[in-house]
């Protein structure tokens, strides 16, 4: 034992001289994940969510997606009215009831996807986008069905379909009804290609799981992301179950492109304008007041 101790108020008493040390509020800065800088969030945002070092691109908030994409006040939000259910009464550390109403609360939505109709470059188009933020974008029965509304929504206007996907894959706390939506999404699509009208897939950071294997790989034309995290199970995963080391960048992008399963890799900049290149090409024309 020390042959002498201080008090409390000796130890709260910063030394003679010393400088109060200023707290940084939270939020300010992040570390970038592509080049390992801290930058300013603020210069974040104003750069389309990019790392303005390196360009490494972040998460985008779906509602920011949503105004960088389409038409001014051209999106027509569809379907709000869905509400999820919790048919299993399933509980982990947490109920599943709980944890739905907490992400409802926080992000402001029902579920964890958006769709509904929109114009692009004066061009109408059914659309559709992930959200994210609301429990890693998971598909449930919900999500299902409104993106199985969504292509039959564009069969209805005979307009494209365009999906924006960023998810974890299927929602296991509705264990087959979740998996169910791959089979139902995809036959909605299909009908959808035997009309003739053009799907566009956008994938972004990232699309894994029952979402990656099922509607998100069947565009016409599928776009990504840069570096976006793409495929059905993890690299950890598949390298854990394989025992082998995966080829570097495996799952992303640029690997993807390289090997025929994605057509085009756009920087979140020059994402809108690729968009409606693609569905002036591939879309009924852009009706005139003549017309």
């Amino acid at each position: 034992m020390a042959w002498w101790s201080r008090t409390k108020e000796e130890k709260k008493k910063p030394a003679e001289g010393a400088q109060r040390k200023r707290s940084v509020p939270s939020g300010l800065f992040q570390k970038c994940d592509g080049c390992g800088q801290t930058i300013e969030t603020e210069k974040v945002r104003q750069a389309l969510y990019c790392c303005p070092q390196c360009g490494h691109h972040f998460v985008m908030p779906t509602e920011q997606r949503i105004k960088l994409i389409v038409d001014e006040e051209s999106f027509q939000d569809e379907e709000r009215q869905i509400q999820p259910d919790d048919p299993l009464n399933f509980r982990d550390a947490k109920r599943y009831a709980d944890r739905l109403r907490a992400a409802q609360k926080q992000v402001g939505v029902a579920d964890a996807f958006r769709e509904g109709t929109a114009t692009l470059d004066g061009r109408q188009v059914a659309i559709g986008f992930f959200v994210f933020e609301f429990m890693g974008g998971s598909m449930g029965s919900v999500v299902g069905e409104k993106i199985t509304r969504m292509f039959e929504r564009a069969i209805a206007l005979k307009c494209p379909a365009i999906l924006f996907n960023a998810s974890g894959g299927a929602r296991m706390q509705v264990g087959i009804l979740s998996l169910m939506q791959m089979a139902k999404t995809t036959a909605a699509l299909a009908r959808l290609k035997e009309l003739g009208l053009p799907y566009i897939s956008v994938l972004l950071h990232p699309t894994t799981g029952g979402v990656a294997a099922s509607f998100a790989m069947l565009g016409d034309v599928i776009v990504a992301e840069p570096k976006a995290l793409i495929g059905f199970a993890g690299p950890r995963v598949i390298e854990q179950t394989i025992r082998q080391k995966l080829p570097a960048g495996f799952q992303r992008s640029e690997f993807l492109l390289d090997h025929g399963m994605v057509d085009l890799i756009v920087e979140r900049k020059h994402l809108r304008k690729r968009l409606a290149e693609l569905v002036a090409l591939l879309g009924p024309q852009k009706k005139t007041a003549a017309a």
